[in-house]
């Protein structure tokens, strides 16, 4: 499971092409209630041309494909923009029944003009739906709970999106935007036969096209400002287990507009005027109120160095600050200002970043925003300046003599001096490091020069980790009892913080505990728990627990067989499984894991056989173990780590060995056999 810690996507909506039900469920659910019958009508001319055309190529668990996708812009001015889009799937499987269900974005600046749905059965008449059918809904529940928006989707349901049937839409979209820039997202998750894209721009205007994980296709000009590019049988991106995001994956072409008087307010062509712009938004928000000055001089006032006193203004900001988003229209990229957030005592990863800013201003210390995609690989070198990003944190300007031993995600920037990197949004990481989904991945840096996309630091494994310890007793009959003492640092630490962090019931206290013991013991009781240093983010978190699991050890004739690896699993399955690996496997941060387990065998008995050690270090990751007898105990140590982040895919099968190793190691058992 990924844990991730971001604020409110900041994307903008460059991205027109519906979303398919499933990614909406809860509004299906709420359309589904109110939405009224289809009308027989034919279906456009454009739609029948692909009855009989042929299918790009695909499998038998394919659920749909995208015959055909049309996608016409015209710029009118720096700030309006028309669109028209087309497009028309062929559903294969039941799953595909999910595209007859067209969802496309609105907000304040951005309006849909028309909509309307086909369905082009395999045998008897066509279904139409039309305009006035759409329904226009809120967003019930926005990912990183964001408490106002103004985003709403306009939606359809084409009736009969059954299994061998076409359906297919066409939707006109007029938009004030946000930059001048589009993007046309032409491969998906399911197969693509033909994808064309067209642009319009007035006299004197030009473009700029940049394609990622994709072959440039060169574009064709019919005259008068139009450009066309097209693409055809597209493969599919089908989602592998811990697979980089889609984002960082899918064909797709960016492209920005330039007037002729070249960059406007709205408008960048590279990570340095991207900064400009941001910094354009941005003016001014970060001014300290008296109220804020008054507030840093109180909360500073006892501090005895200026690192205690950044130290503390980071903590407020991360814990006294409560995350509520409020975006409307620009307010997914443009922050509330210092004075409203700290007024308010709320605001999103922006509005916490600007307050925090103005804070460490009064202190005399200058940071800088730095927005970031939390899903890494995202936004690369590779990738064109684009507002690709969904969270926003902090660089700090790191003054001079400050001592440097706690700040381990810090970076010496060759003008800039010495930077570090923190994120007010999240409360559970210790000032001084960042979360594994920031470590290794690229931020946009916006500085008074501009904007530079940097890689954040990748921290030692040693910072995330879960150490273990137990002391425990076998008895005669195979049972298994003793105490545990676990400590967790890093994002093993705020994974769950942040899940016991309002829970006041015992019985919830200790569910995490439970599911520790739950995923290694057939059986268990769990007799005694408590945990350690929940709210002292600063401090490594614990578990102390006692249990008893019967017939734990197995007999075997007059002998028992001991498994001495008790708790954990470091073994994974994701790559067991026919189709061959596509895509890398992605790790969410260093980490080191230690077990140290003691296990008192039975009076009367003696050890005959002990599992061999295990040494396996593949580079990206290794294994230790041992286990050891001394006297009346049976010991067991081992060590998991990561070190790198992404595994390639030429190498998936030094992982497949890797992780089946360590299967075996966890199975493995040690024989006791009565003493003669």
């Amino acid at each position: 499971m990924k844990n991730k810690w971001y604020c409110s996507p900041l994307q903008s909506m460059r991205e027109i092409k519906p979303s398919p039900a499933s990614r909406l469920l809860q509004i299906a659910i709420v359309f589904l209630i109110c939405v009224p019958a289809a009308w027989a009508g034919d279906a456009p001319a454009w739609m029948h041309s692909l009855v009989n055309a042929p299918l790009p190529a695909h499998d038998e668990k394919t659920d749909a494909v995208l015959l055909y996708s049309e996608t016409n812009v015209s710029v009118i001015s720096t700030d309006k923009v028309k669109t028209v889009v087309r497009q028309a799937y062929k559903i294969l499987r039941p799953g595909g029944r999910d595209y007859g269900w067209p969802s496309i974005p609105t907000n304040a600046n951005r309006k849909i003009t028309a909509l309307r749905g086909w369905c082009v059965p395999a045998e008897g008449k066509d279904y139409e739906v039309k305009d006035k059918e759409a329904v226009e809904v809120a967003v019930p529940k926005i990912e990183g709970s964001e408490l106002i928006s103004d985003v709403k989707y306009k939606m359809l349901r084409i009736p009969a999106s059954d299994p061998g049937n076409i359906v297919g839409y066409e939707f006109e979209v007029e938009e004030h935007p946000l930059v001048l820039q589009d993007g046309w997202a032409f491969q998906e998750s399911v197969p693509v036969r033909e994808s064309h894209y067209s642009l319009q721009l007035p006299p004197g205007w030009e473009y700029k096209a940049s394609f990622l994980n994709y072959p440039e296709t060169k574009a064709t000009q019919s005259g008068n400002g139009q450009w066309q590019w097209a693409v055809s049988d597209v493969k599919a991106v089908k989602k592998e287990e811990d697979m980089p995001p889609m984002q960082g994956l899918l064909g797709q072409m960016i492209i920005s507009f330039f007037p002729p008087s070249g960059q406007t307010a709205n408008g960048f062509s590279n990570w340095s005027q991207m900064g400009n712009w941001y910094r354009g938004i941005t003016a001014g928000r970060f001014d300290a109120s008296p109220e804020i000055k008054q507030k840093v001089a109180s909360l500073t006032a006892s501090d005895p160095s200026r690192l205690s006193k950044i130290r503390t203004l980071a903590q407020f900001v991360q814990s006294d600050i409560r995350y509520v988003a409020i975006e409307l229209g620009i307010g997914g990229w443009q922050p509330h200002s210092a004075s409203e957030v700290f007024t308010h005592r709320y605001g999103d990863c922006k509005d916490k970043a600007t307050l925090l800013a103005a804070m460490l201003h009064e202190i005399g210390v200058e940071s800088y925003y730095v927005p970031i995609n939390t899903n890494r690989g995202s936004v690369t070198p590779d990738t064109p300046a684009n507002l690709g990003f969904n969270h926003v944190i902090l660089a700090i300007k790191v003054p001079e003599g400050v001592p440097e031993t706690s700040l381990v995600a810090m970076l010496n920037h060759p003008k800039m001096g010495k930077i570090l990197f923190f994120d007010p949004t999240n409360e559970y990481t210790p000032f001084g490091q960042i979360g594994g989904y920031l470590q290794a991945n690229y931020g946009l840096l916006v500085t008074p020069d501009g904007g530079e996309l940097l890689s954040l630091p990748k921290q030692s494994s040693a910072l995330n980790s879960i150490q273990r310890t137990a002391a425990l007793a076998l008895d005669p009959s195979g049972k298994l009892q003793g105490e545990v003492h676990e400590t967790r640092m890093g994002d093993r630490a705020w994974g769950v913080r942040a899940t016991l962090r309002n829970v006041t019931n015992d019985q919830d206290r200790v569910k995490p505990i439970e599911n520790v013991l739950s995923s290694s013991l057939s059986n268990f009781r769990l007799t005694k728990a408590n945990v350690v240093n929940l709210m002292q983010s600063d401090q490594p978190f614990g578990f102390n627990y006692t249990f008893e699991a019967d017939g734990y050890a197995k007999t075997a004739g007059n002998l028992l067989l001991l498994r001495p690896r008790v708790l954990g699993s470091k073994s994974r399955g994701i790559l067991e499984t026919k189709e061959p690996r596509k895509f890398p496997i992605e790790f969410e941060g260093p980490v080191k894991d230690v077990d140290q387990f003691e296990i008192t065998i039975p009076a009367g008995y003696e050890v005959e056989e002990l599992p061999p050690p295990v040494d396996a270090d593949f580079g990206f990751a290794s294994y230790h173990s041992k286990t050891f007898a001394k006297g009346n105990v049976v010991g067991y140590t081992r060590t998991f780590e990561v070190n790198d982040l992404s595994v390639p895919v030429a190498k998936a099968e030094e992982l497949k060995k890797f992780y089946r190793i360590i299967a075996n190691d966890e199975r493995s058992t040690a024989v006791l056999r009565p003493k003669n």
